[in-house]
């Protein structure tokens, strides 16, 4: 996966010959990959140097053969040229920089942004942290939930944590929760409002709310707090959800011939062993013939890709659908012969309003979904058989997300070229013991046929 590049770079240079007083010499450059040619311009260096003394070299015969296309005028005794010195930063620069260097074309390179993610990339890494985000909600809600999350990457931080720092957020989201009541509450549907109200309630000052999470903080119980903002972040998340009764986009005309699903749903899949054997025991428990999923479908993101999906559950296509395990993940075969509408690929860029259709994203330019494929029980639609601009009408696959084997950033290579509808958020340690033979013995939609709109009710 290549990423166009920009960096900047500053070296000081201090040669180690013995008893010998040299100058430093100190230059910065900045370079990045060109996109292509036509729009090349000249690499430029921009040097410069400072001697530390006037008498501090006066034997520079042995400099003098070191071939470089570089020359600057001297700066010691009015006119000495620097060719070693020049050499020698750029062999220190080729030797000691991580960068891919070599072969690079330098007089066809561009300054550009860096696209390079960093481990620091703020990708969810869980189901529940993706599908919180993805729900369209009241801008005063959004600025609740950044603020807390925030304290899951203060969390992290060995030893002492920034516990003034905690504060300062939660106080923050307890400003704009206050200050932005009304707001709030408006965007809740009327029949909805007193449901509402009563979550409101139980942010501010219910027994999990923000006003505890502050006690947590100041005590200074790292545990407390986890399960405090775990607590806090649901409360956001139900709130969200009531301010999201439906889809907040309009969809293209030409696809509402599709199943298309209007919200959230929940689909519960159980698996039983092909081979006769058994899951792993729950804590305390017996060996199990069969182990239950609970996958959450996020319609919001991918209305007509969960829509085909929930209708295809709710006819009994996967009842006794056999699984195969390829390299990190696990798709369904289709043994049933019952397949769906082949809906077009389906993704949602981060920072848009409506997904796109028949496209996929490029992750080297910085485009990135709302639904990652990049966590681990991540769900995804196959590419049809035919075109790889369409998800496949039947067959789907659980991602079994390894970030050892993804880019950097730990970003899968695929990501952005699958149509991602969902999570499993229940059972997800099963997916590591399922093996190629196993069977979806029943597929069922616990939650959201109210949601679920069938073409011929369009």
């Amino acid at each position: 996966m290549a990423f166009p590049l920009s960096s900047s770079i500053a070296l000081s240079f201090t040669p180690s010959t013995p008893k010998r007083r040299f100058f430093s010499t100190h230059f910065s450059f900045r370079f990045s990959q060109a996109r292509n040619q036509e729009n090349a311009t000249p690499f430029q260096l921009k040097f410069q140097c400072k001697a530390s003394k006037e008498d501090f070299l006066k034997d520079h015969s042995q400099f003098r053969n070191i071939a470089t296309s570089f020359n600057l005028s001297a700066l010691i005794n009015g006119r000495m040229k620097l060719e070693s010195v020049i050499a020698a930063i750029l062999i220190a620069a080729q030797v000691t920089s991580p960068l891919p260097l070599a072969g690079w074309d330098f007089w066809s390179i561009l300054p550009a942004n860096a696209v390079l993610y960093s481990p620091e990339t703020k990708l969810p890494r869980t189901g529940e942290l993706a599908l919180r985000r993805a729900i369209p909600a009241n801008t005063n809600m959004k600025a609740i939930q950044a603020s807390l999350e925030e304290l899951s990457y203060l969390l992290r931080i060995p030893q002492r944590k920034p516990y003034g720092t905690m504060e300062g957020n939660v106080k923050k989201a307890l400003k704009i929760a206050v200050d932005g009541k009304d707001s709030i509450l408006a965007s809740i549907p009327a029949d909805l409002r007193e449901k509402g109200s009563a979550l409101y309630d139980s942010l501010i000052d219910g027994k999990s709310g923000l006003e505890a999470l502050l006690k947590c903080i100041k005590d200074q119980d790292p545990d407390r707090v986890s399960v405090g903002l775990a607590s806090s972040l649901d409360t956001v998340a139900e709130l969200k959800l009531l301010q999201a009764p439906g889809l907040s986009f309009l969809l293209p005309e030409q696809y509402l011939k599709y199943p298309r699903l209007t919200g959230r749903a929940v689909v519960e899949l159980t698996i039983e062993k092909g081979d006769g054997s058994s899951f792993s025991p729950e804590v305390g428990g017996e060996p199990r013939k069969t182990s239950t999923i609970q996958v959450v479908l996020d319609g919001y993101s991918a209305p007509l890709t969960t829509g085909n999906f929930a209708k295809l559950v709710t006819d009994g296509a996967y009842d006794g659908t056999k699984l195969s395990c390829i390299n990190q993940a696990i798709i369904s075969e289709n043994d049933t012969g019952k397949t769906g509408y082949s809906a077009p690929l389906e993704i949602m860029p981060l920072g848009q309003f409506e997904p796109l259709y028949k496209t996929t994203l490029s992750v080297q330019d910085g485009e990135l979904p709302v639904l990652p494929l990049s966590v681990y029980g991540a769900v995804a639609m196959a590419h049809s058989d035919v075109s790889e601009e369409n998800s496949s009408p039947y067959q789907f696959f659980f991602y079994l997300y390894d970030k050892r084997n993804s880019g950097l950033g730990g970003i899968s290579f695929d990501e952005g070229q699958f149509s991602v509808f969902g999570y499993t958020t229940a059972g997800r340690e099963i997916l590591a013991e399922i093996r190629s033979g196993d069977v979806i013995k029943s597929a069922k939609l616990l939650q959201g046929q109210d949601r679920l709109v069938l073409p011929n009710e369009s």
